[in-house]
């Protein structure tokens, strides 16, 4: 073994470490979207979009969340980060 494949072989596990631990985070973000109505994204697009007439954002700064109980209760919960002006 050379002192070329000692490094190689190194990366190489780092690197698939890292697609493995993006590929967790990819399959528990669906995960938790499969009980979400589909209408949702489409939502939280829109909302967007009109918070974006008054204020520059992000899509990364809008979180929209649907919780339902036992209860037959929905409550969508929205939050915005705004910028500081």
């Amino acid at each position: 073994m050379s002192l070329l494949d000692y490094f190689r072989s190194s990366k190489k596990s780092s690197t698939a470490a890292t697609a493995k631990e993006r590929l967790q985070i990819i399959v528990a973000h669906q995960r938790s979207q499969r009980d979400t109505p589909d209408y949702l994204p489409l939502m939280k697009q829109e909302i967007i979009q009109v918070i974006r007439k008054y204020v520059p954002i992000s899509e990364e700064q809008v979180s929209v969340q649907l919780d339902q109980n036992d209860d037959n209760l929905s409550v969508l919960e929205l939050n915005v980060t705004l910028p500081d002006h």
